[in-house]
């Protein structure tokens, strides 16, 4: 399964320690406060269990980015970010897509991710796609004091 979207001028690809500093300019800038740590995200991206997504322009500008999580039969969507002005051209969804494709073929039965209450777009992607909410994690995400959302889906 492709993500890219040529349409959109955007091509999808495995992340790696290069795109660090992109990727944490826009994990920045799209998560605030809550940010994760470049020393944590770099871990992520090297990791044997996961796989990390760059979506990149036509210019090679980086305007997205998604990450998976698998162990055995069990995963997690860690995070998927698209940049302000990128948004609306179907770039989380071709990242997600991805994420799915990997997650089927690494085996993964159950997957799992959080997702901010006040954010219905994402909620209305990941529903989309199966995901269903199993419960609320209240004061997640710091220091905001906002609620995630659990979600999973089943393989099909």
């Amino acid at each position: 399964m492709s993500a890219d979207l040529p349409e959109a001028g955007v091509r999808v690809r495995t992340a790696g320690a290069a795109d660090l500093d992109a990727i944490m300019a826009l994990e920045r800038a799209s998560f605030g406060p809550s940010a994760w740590e470049a020393e944590t995200m770099r871990a992520e991206i090297a990791s044997e269990w996961g796989r990390y997504l760059a979506a990149v322009d036509a210019e090679g500008r980086l305007v997205g980015y998604a990450g998976l999580r698998a162990v055995g039969v069990e995963g997690d969507v860690q995070t998927i970010a698209v940049a302000a002005d990128a948004r609306g051209r179907g770039i989380g969804r071709a990242l997600l897509a991805e994420l799915l494709a990997e997650a089927e073929r690494r085996g993964v039965q159950e997957l799992f991710l959080e997702v901010r209450a006040d954010n219905p777009v994402a909620r209305g992607l990941y529903e989309s796609v199966g995901f269903r909410e199993i419960g609320v994690r209240p004061r997640y995400y710091q220091p905001e004091d906002v609620d995630a959302v659990v979600m999973k889906r089943e393989a099909r």
